[in-house]
C-alpha cells in the first residue's frame, strides 16, 4: 500500500484519455440499448415465467424448438445456475396453469427417460408491468435530482451538482449497455427487473458517497489552500482521499463478489451490477467527477465578452 502513503498522482492530467474511455463506453452503450433494446424481465412487460428442474442434462435449442409452435411464438430460454435447470419466458395467452401443463407435457414428451418437475412460475399483468416501469423510472429520476440539489446546497457550487449527477448517469447508462450486451452470452439472469432497479439505486449512492468524500475534501482545501489553482486542489483532494476510496472500495467490491459467486441464481443479477458498479463508481469518482467539476468551473470563472 506505499502507493497511497503520500501520492502524487495528476489525476487532472489524464481528462482527455478519461474523455475517450468513458464516451465510448457510454455511446457505446446508448447504441447498444436501441439497437438491442432493453432486455425486460417478466416484472416489466407482463407474461408467464416458469423454472424447470431436470435430473439430467438439456439443450435449450433443442427445448426452444420444441416448445416455439406450442406457444404461437419462440420462447425465451436460457439455462437457471445449471444445466439441468432452465428458465422459460413466454408471452403466450391463457392460464398460467394452462401454459404450464402444456409447457410440462411437451418436455416429457421431447425428453421421456429425463423427469422433470416445476420449480417456479411468476405472472405478471402487463397493467402492473407498466406501473411498475414507471415507478422505477421515476425513482431512478427522483434520486438523481435530489442528488443534484443536495450536492448544490452542501457544496454552494452547480459545477459540483453537476459533476456528481453526470458521474451518476454515467454509471447506470454503462452498466445498462453492459447487460444489453452480455445477456447472450451468459448463464444467469441480466433482465431488467426490480432487482436490477435496486442494484441501480444501489450504485447511485455507492458512486455518491465517494464523490461526495472527494468534493467535501476540495471544500476543506478551498480553505486551507485559498491562493491554489482551482484545477490543483482538485488533483490535492482526490490525492488525500486515494487511500480511502481504494480500500473502500476494494472490501465492497470483495463482499459483492462473494455475492455474485455464493449468493445462489436469484441474486447473481443484482450481484453482478453491484461488482460493475463498484469499480465504475470508484472511476467515476476519481475520473468523471472531478474532471466535469474541473472543465465547469473553467468555464464559469471566464469573463463573459
Amino acid at each position: 500500500m506505499k502507493w497511497f502513503e503520500s501520492p502524487t498522482y495528476d489525476f487532472i492530467k489524464g481528462q482527455q484519455i478519461m474523455y475517450v474511455v468513458s464516451g465510448i463506453l457510454f455511446i457505446g452503450s446508448i447504441i447498444a440499448v436501441l439497437t438491442m433494446g432493453l432486455n425486460y424481465g417478466i416484472d416489466f412487460r407482463g407474461g408467464k415465467e416458469f423454472v424447470f428442474d431436470f435430473e439430467n442434462d438439456v439443450e435449450v435449442t433443442e427445448i426452444r424448438s420444441a416448445l416455439t409452435e406450442p406457444l404461437g411464438a419462440t420462447p425465451e430460454l436460457k439455462l437457471f445456475g445449471s444445466p439441468s435447470e432452465i428458465l422459460v419466458r413466454t408471452d403466450a395467452e391463457g392460464d398460467i396453469t394452462v401454459v404450464q401443463n402444456l409447457i410440462l407435457s411437451n418436455l416429457q414428451e421431447l425428453y421421456p427417460d429425463n423427469p422433470v418437475t416445476v420449480i417456479k412460475t411468476d405472472l405478471v399483468g402487463p397493467r402492473f408491468a407498466e406501473d411498475l416501469k414507471m415507478a422505477a423510472i421515476n425513482s431512478i429520476l427522483f434520486a438523481v435530482a435530489v442528488v443534484f440539489i443536495y450536492i448544490l446546497i452542501r457544496f454552494k457550487g452547480w459545477y459540483f451538482s453537476a459533476g456528481a449527477v453526470a458521474a451518476l448517469i454515467h454509471d447506470v447508462v454503462i452498466v445498462l449497455g453492459i447487460f444489453t450486451v452480455i445477456e447472450p452470452l451468459v448463464n444467469f439472469n441480466v433482465t431488467i427487473d426490480q432487482a436490477l432497479i435496486a442494484a441501480f439505486l444501489t450504485i447511485v449512492g455507492y458512486s455518491l458517497n465517494d464523490t461526495v468524500v472527494v468534493f467535501d475534501r476540495i471544500r476543506e482545501n478551498s480553505l486551507i489552500y485559498k491562493t491554489m489553482e482551482f484545477k490543483d486542489m482538485i488533483n490535492k483532494s482526490l490525492n488525500d482521499t486515494l487511500s480511502r476510496t481504494v480500500i473502500t472500495s476494494l472490501t465492497t467490491l470483495f463482499v459483492v463478489t462473494v455475492l455474485f459467486i455464493f449468493g445462489g441464481e436469484v441474486l447473481k443479477g443484482f450481484a453482478f451490477a453491484l461488482v460493475i458498479g463498484v469499480i465504475l463508481g470508484t472511476y467515476s469518482s476519481l475520473f468523471v467527477a472531478s474532471s466535469i467539476v474541473v472543465e465547469l468551473q473553467k468555464r464559469a470563472s471566464q469573463p463573459k465578452s
